[in-house]
């Protein structure tokens, strides 16, 4: 019976070249997806590309101070509302004790972000008590801050008038095109009964008795109503300027390239009582985008209380406005008490609308009230320069790398080179589709990231190298001492990156702007690391490992058992047979 075969293990029996097939496929997607999608170069940050730069003076508003904890929250939320939508590299920073810059890199949606960070004044949500379209005839309402409209505008020119249907906490409304009206339903109610105050009338509610002898202030606001036509921009931009927390004011809203006009109550839910909004996808329903939100406790009860008067109307005065900055962003209506502190918007929204309203209703209550002090274009002249510097300082140190390489590994360094080059390609290639998926800016810092890489990725490979030349130095053949030096390689590689992938996780969550493209860029770097060592380095060696010039241990080929001073080869001896017959002398 043949003894069994030894010094074979099941990776040494498997199948490479299906490997290396399957990493060279990835590398053909993405390079073609990079070139179908028309983005064939990264996206560059605003050292680099130049950009819009945003200086913002502070004002105290209704009695906040003007002081470093003000700013520093001013920032903070700016930050968030620029960078909502992934890694922009968009900049917010102090400047003095009153400033702050807004650094916008080109390629970003500078008109979009720069109303993202202009819109500064504080959130709320106020009861609907009229709206109309611009240039709509219909009766005006009585504009009492206690009471509501007894004539609704007409159906053809109201934005609500085509939406009637109820709305449930299982299902979401149908809307039309021309609809205002977006269903508010509850996402966690806990309590199907209104809560006991709802029905309490408050100073917000619109369901009070109308006055029956406008006061001075009633009648002039119920002219300002009347007036004011929202499809005028220097309307539109005036309209609820200045309004207090407790007035009634007019408003203007947008819905699919329409303008229209609001009279609203005094506000009942402020914005920084919202805790988390955010944008998902309804999958279960088919109800498509939704913004769901959640109150902190005090703003649970005001909005179950709102919610709850508005309930018992017909639209539009059960409907709330979400007005920022005197601008209705938008005017949800409700069916029913909403208890529980959290809710859902859902409609006819695309994912970019969803993002932004829940960006708004994130970030929108700022202590501060902001002035546009000026907007500059920033060159890309001195970025340009220290680019060219420092692609210069990587392409040296690369070479360092590759002289090193060829010197002390000579043949290996052939697999290093080709690795490092698979490494590059698919950095290249992933920043140059990340910019248009989440926003991914390269800049400065994020180069010197990827040059940092260049160590990271080569260490690994002399990991490995440096194993098998350990295990031909105790005696082995070159194919057991692939397969043999694999697993011990693998935990150093592994245990390795994995430290500079956590250096880099917590350096991207605790730092903003430059310092947070770098660490994104050294963490995308060293994942990639291990994909190019595991499926492309490993496979390569046990291909190579059969070929005549690296198996004879040609000196060359960097893995010369002679000068690496190995021992003997290893063989097993056998013990001799004993003779089958033995003489008599």
């Amino acid at each position: 019976m043949a003894a069994p075969k030894r010094g074979r293990s099941a990776s040494a029996q498997s199948k490479p070249g299906r490997t290396l097939a399957l990493i060279l496929i990835a590398i053909v997607a993405l390079t073609g997806g990079m070139f179908l999608s028309g983005h064939t170069t990264p996206r560059l940050g605003i050292d680099l590309a130049g950009g819009t730069s945003i200086t913002l003076e502070a004002k105290a508003d209704q009695g906040s101070a003007i002081n470093k904890a003000n700013m520093d929250t001013a920032v903070e939320i700016m930050n968030r509302r620029v960078n909502g939508l992934g890694v922009s590299e968009a900049e917010v920073q102090t400047q003095g004790d009153r400033n702050i810059i807004v650094n916008i890199p080109k390629g970003t949606n500078s008109k979009e972000a720069r109303a993202q960070v202009g819109t500064t004044a504080k959130l709320y949500f106020r009861p609907v008590l009229a709206q109309d379209a611009t240039g709509s005839a219909a009766a005006s309402p009585s504009p009492s801050a206690s009471g509501s409209s007894t004539a609704s505008p007409s159906p053809s020119a109201s934005k609500s008038g085509s939406t009637g249907e109820k709305a449930t906490s299982s299902s979401s409304p149908s809307a039309s095109a021309t609809s205002q009206g977006r269903a508010v339903t509850d996402a966690l109610k806990a309590d199907s009964t209104p809560s006991a105050s709802a029905s309490a009338s408050s100073s917000a509610s619109p369901s009070a008795p109308a006055s029956t002898a406008p006061s001075a202030a009633e009648a002039k606001l119920q002219a300002q109503y009347t007036a004011l036509d929202c499809s005028k921009k220097e309307q539109r931009t005036t309209a609820g300027k200045g309004a207090k927390p407790g007035d009634t004011t007019v408003g203007c809203g947008e819905s699919s390239g329409v303008w229209y006009k609001y009279l609203l109550g005094p506000a009942a839910v402020d914005g920084t009582e919202v805790k988390k909004a955010q944008a998902v996808f309804d999958t279960q329903t088919a109800a498509g985008w939704q913004v769901t939100m959640t109150f902190n406790g005090k703003g649970s009860k005001k909005f179950a209380d709102i919610t709850g008067q508005l309930a018992k109307n017909t639209q539009p005065q059960n409907e709330f406005g979400i007005v920022l900055d005197g601008e209705v962003v938008s005017s949800p209506y409700v069916s029913s008490s909403i208890t529980g502190g959290s809710a859902q918007i859902s409609g006819s929204f695309t994912q970019d609308e969803a993002q932004n309203l829940a960006n708004m209703l994130s970030y929108g209550a700022l202590p501060l009230s902001f002035k546009e002090q000026s907007v500059t274009t920033v060159t890309a002249a001195l970025g340009g320069d220290q680019l060219h510097a420092g692609l210069l300082a990587g392409a040296i140190g690369l070479l360092l790398v590759v002289i090193y390489l060829v010197a002390y590994y000579r043949g290996l360094s052939l697999v290093a080179m080709a690795s490092l080059l698979v490494s590059g390609i698919l950095t290249y290639v992933l920043m140059a589709l990340l910019g248009p998926a989440i926003g991914f800016a390269l800049n400065l810092p994020a180069v010197c990231g990827a040059i940092v890489a260049i160590g990271i990725t080569a260490d690994s490979f002399i990991v490995y190298f440096e194993r098998i030349r350990d295990e031909i130095r105790e005696g082995r053949s070159l194919r057991p001492a692939v397969e043999r030096a694999w697993p011990r390689a693998r935990r150093t590689i592994l245990v390795s990156d994995f430290v500079s992938f956590l250096a880099a996780a917590v350096l991207f969550i605790v730092t903003v702007g430059k310092v947070q493209g770098f660490a994104f860029t050294l963490g995308l770097t060293t994942v990639l690391d291990v994909v190019v060592v595991f499926f492309f380095t490993k496979p390569l060696m046990t291909l190579l490992a059969r070929r005549k010039f690296f198996a004879s241990g040609s000196k060359w080929s960097g893995l010369d058992p002679k000068s690496l001073g190995a021992k003997p080869p290893l063989r097993r001896t056998r013990r001799p047979s004993a003779p089958a017959h033995t003489k008599e002398a």
